[in-house]
């Protein structure tokens, strides 16, 4: 029997099989979790749908997280299938290119609030809709993916280190408000990942050699680990542990100068 034997798992954010959210998906997966996946148009769909396919996933249809109707219809589906949800993975995050190819004071106000409504504030519109068909299962696990961008000024990072820091801001917020339903949320920070996010992030490669040469562990993360700690989060070995973020990041997070 694995961690997750016997619960049900929404991912929101697979985008190919380089995503962290694919490796989380893989891990709950192994360890005896039934996953649900989602896409956000026709072109992530030809490549969500494979996937779910060679793991044995449901794909629970297209899922705009700035769209409250098809976020309730995701729910809907769920509950008809399922009759309520255990685990809620929310891998989402946006800003337009050149936001994170210029200063930050450039960002202008229209895109600063597409950034915040993708990355954080879709948190909050899953989570809403999620907490009733956890509350059917008796309780639940939410996890978000952050980044050291968050609490550091990294550069290149600009507008997406606003948006994970009212991210991480927003799982303290939402724990406070959901464990009184027995329902825990928490993110997982981890290290820079080549993924389809991050090659929109200009000198990508730097801040991977960065960590690779200055992490105690002289080496860069790799995504399996993301998806084992996910696990570990989501299931009942950290049932104690909400309103947190956990660094997944070799130890580059502690390193000084």
């Amino acid at each position: 029997m694995g961690i997750a034997d016997g619960k049900r798992a929404l991912i929101v954010g697979v985008a190919n099989d380089k995503s962290l959210a694919w490796a989380i998906a893989q891990e709950l997966k192994a360890q005896g979790a039934e996953i649900a996946l989602t896409y956000q148009g026709e072109v992530l769909e030809k490549r969500v749908r494979p996937l779910a396919e060679s793991i044995g996933a449901l794909v629970v249809g297209e899922l705009d997280v700035t769209n409250d109707v098809q976020i309730g219809l995701t729910m809907s589906e769920l509950r008809e299938l399922w009759g309520g949800l255990d685990l809620l993975v929310h891998a989402v995050a946006f800003a337009d290119r050149e936001d994170l190819r210029d200063r930050f004071l450039t960002v202008s106000r229209g895109n600063f609030a597409k950034a915040l409504e993708i990355s954080a504030y879709s948190l909050v519109a899953l989570a809403r809709a999620a907490e009733p068909l956890m509350e059917a299962r008796g309780g639940g696990a939410v996890l978000t993916l952050s980044y050291l961008g968050a609490v550091r000024a990294v550069p290149n990072y600009n507008v997406m280190g606003v948006a994970k820091a009212a991210l991480e801001a927003c799982v303290r917020y939402l724990a406070v408000d959901l464990g009184p339903k027995n329902i825990r949320v928490n993110a997982l920070s981890a290290a820079p990942a080549r993924t389809l996010s991050s090659s929109a992030i200009r000198d990508y490669f730097t801040m991977a050699h960065e960590v690779e040469e200055r992490s105690p562990m002289r080496r860069g993360m790799k995504t399996e680990e993301v998806g084992k700690m996910a696990a570990a989060l989501l299931s009942d070995l950290s049932s104690g542990v909400t309103g947190q973020t956990v660094y997944v990041d070799v130890g580059y997070s502690i390193v000084g100068l």
